[in-house]
């Protein structure tokens, strides 16, 4: 399949390396990468002959969070419209979480707001030592709200709140001790290290790999429809208020926002 934001190539194992493929914007996330990625979360879930995916992003970085665009236009929407995209942006974490493959995430450079998201949704991530991470919404009067199910899910609740609203920048040793990464590697040994995680997935049942995931997903946090909805309208409800539209105006005029102390 072809997508106007993703590349997609599949080897002659079943590995299948899908990649953010915007490396002008730091692979951010737009309404038709979205699209995109659900569509492509939902053809590699069918396709028998894929064993593994790999998540990863073109150029220097993973996905630095939400395209400048895209944020622009959630700016100047309505209620309706913003709760729109909040659930497209949901439902497509969900689509590669419960996607019936492994999922492997490959990160380097920037993972930011979605980035992390997506990490989350991933069931093991390797990052190179030099990688970034924030949820850095709070800097915009914006809360983390669509991802947070995957992202509580991911490294719970005590270990979340330490960076899930200081809008902190952390590093890759830290996001291993918050679960949000397997390991650390230098950007060298970045596809060698990929590789050790893909290998035993080939000698497993498939069917059985499969039907294990879902039981891990079963028994962890439930995200179902309800839990989404409610941080659909949550997102949409701060965006209403008055540090939301300080926070985003200070943003792209490119000054700091009343609150801040320095």
């Amino acid at each position: 399949m072809r997508y106007e934001t993703l590349s997609l190539s599949v080897d002659q194992r079943g590995v299948a390396t899908l990649k953010l493929n915007r490396p002008e914007k730091h692979n951010a996330l737009s309404a038709t990468m979205i699209d995109d990625l659900s569509a492509a979360a939902k053809h590699l879930g069918s396709d028998n002959s894929v064993r593994v995916v790999v998540l990863t992003g073109a150029g220097s970085s993973f996905c630095a969070g939400g395209d400048l665009g895209w944020m622009r236009e959630q700016f100047e929407a309505d209620r309706e419209k913003r709760m729109a995209e909040a659930r497209k942006l949901a439902m497509m974490l969900k689509s590669l979480n419960e996607m019936p493959k492994p999922l492997i995430g490959r990160v380097q450079g920037q993972a930011f707001g979605g980035g992390i998201g997506m990490m989350s949704v991933c069931d093991t991530v390797v990052v190179v030592e030099s990688a970034k991470f924030g949820l850095t919404e709070v800097r915009l009067g914006l809360i983390p709200a669509t991802i947070s199910p995957y992202v509580l899910a991911r490294m719970g609740e005590g270990k979340a709140r330490r960076v899930f609203m200081s809008a902190c920048i952390f590093g890759a040793e830290e996001a291993v001790s918050l679960d949000l990464a397997r390991i650390v590697v230098r950007e060298a040994d970045l596809d060698a290290a990929v590789e050790r995680e893909i290998k035993p997935y080939l000698s497993a049942a498939p069917a059985a790999v499969a039907a294990s995931k879902a039981l891990a997903r079963s028994l962890g946090s439930d995200i179902s429809e309800a839990v989404i909805e409610d941080t659909v309208r949550r997102l949409a409800d701060t965006w209403e208020t008055e540090e939301a539209r300080e926070g985003i105006s200070a943003f792209f005029e490119k000054r700091k926002p009343t609150w801040t102390v320095t």
